[in-house]
């Protein structure tokens, strides 16, 4: 019988590893262009094999219950693309097959010139969840989620890892449901 990461604990854990690996008390200016005084590296966490297995069994679950019908989940360049293929294994392991789209920030510049890669094989309509590692101003999810609208996939909602509480939440629930694992107060003063 299997038991899940989840019922031993896998959330709390996540987010330990996360305030020890990935979280840092410091001046730093974010991709969106704002200071803070605190900043959140998921790719130190997620990156381990400890971090991979939880965050998989904790998104993962966080789909089932949230989002009933979807087909594939998508990762933004670079930190939402290691989530996407952990959850895209960990539902292979339970059966359930939903795979991964990595969306580029631009195309390749040769070769097949795409902004995603892994759907070539899914149908128009597919429907899709994103998943973002960092939330802030909800800037490049809304970017990704344009790029897979254009591509004739159906978004379903977002689920990032962390939302710093900073307008993301609310820009993106503009356009589709959003859902965080974590928020900035689950961290730190």
């Amino acid at each position: 019988m299997h038991v899940s990461l989840e019922e031993c604990g896998a959330r709390d854990r996540l987010l330990e590893l996360l305030t020890e690996r990935s979280y840092a008390k410091k001046r730093v200016v974010l991709a969106s262009g704002k200071e803070s005084d605190f900043f959140i590296d998921c790719k130190q966490t997620v990156l381990t094999a400890e971090g991979h297995a939880l965050l998989a069994d904790v998104m993962f679950t966080m789909l089932l219950a949230d989002y009933p019908a979807f087909d594939a989940v998508a990762g933004v360049e670079l930190g939402g693309c290691p989530l996407a293929s952990a959850v895209a294994h960990r539902s292979f392991l339970l059966g359930t097959n939903k795979d991964a789209i990595y969306v580029r920030k631009d195309a390749k510049d040769h070769g097949s010139k795409r902004l995603l890669e892994g759907d070539a094989h899914l149908p128009p309509g597919t429907k899709v969840v994103l998943l973002e590692d960092v939330v802030t101003t909800g800037a490049s999810t809304l970017k990704a989620l344009d790029k897979l609208e254009a591509a004739s996939r159906t978004v379903v909602g977002v689920l990032a890892l962390v939302d710093r509480l900073e307008g993301g939440r609310e820009a993106i629930a503009a356009r589709t449901h959003f859902q965080s694992v974590f928020t900035r107060s689950d961290f730190p003063a």
